[in-house]
């Protein structure tokens, strides 16, 4: 997938326009559609590069196409499934549970998923068993 593409699809994915990000940018949104034209040769400088990175939460490496893995935890790139990502993101609501990430943080974050999972699972069990509510 080239830069630009990659650059489009987290745009989208992130909800944004690319007013949006030309304003976070501090650019104007011509020279920010540049940046994803498949025409165009024009593309970020350096710190532009690094700040679409902060804006969208991907690694430079992941952004740059050196990486398929755009998740970045304690400062180390993981690898781990859309799945993964997407229980992840649910879990980032609970920041008590996400404290100690900094050691190993794919082992911790394939740990915290399967608990999610178990939860869940045990939560659908309880609801079937025992109804939605107390009322029934």
């Amino acid at each position: 997938m080239s830069f630009q593409s990659r650059l489009k699809n987290l745009r989208l994915e992130a909800k944004l326009t690319q007013q949006d990000v030309a304003n976070k940018l501090g650019i104007t949104r011509q020279a920010y559609g540049y940046y994803e034209s498949e025409k165009s040769k024009r593309e970020p400088d350096h710190d532009s590069t690094q700040k679409l990175a902060r804006i969208f939460d991907v690694s430079l490496d992941y952004l740059l196409g050196a990486t398929e893995s755009k998740i970045i935890v304690a400062n180390q790139i993981i690898n781990i499934t859309k799945e993964e990502i997407k229980l992840l993101n649910e879990l980032k609501k609970h920041p008590t549970m996400l404290h100690d990430l900094a050691s190993n943080p794919e082992k911790k974050i394939k740990e915290l998923v399967k608990l999610y999972q178990m939860k869940k699972m045990l939560l659908e069990e309880d609801e079937g068993e025992y109804g939605d509510s107390f009322d029934e």
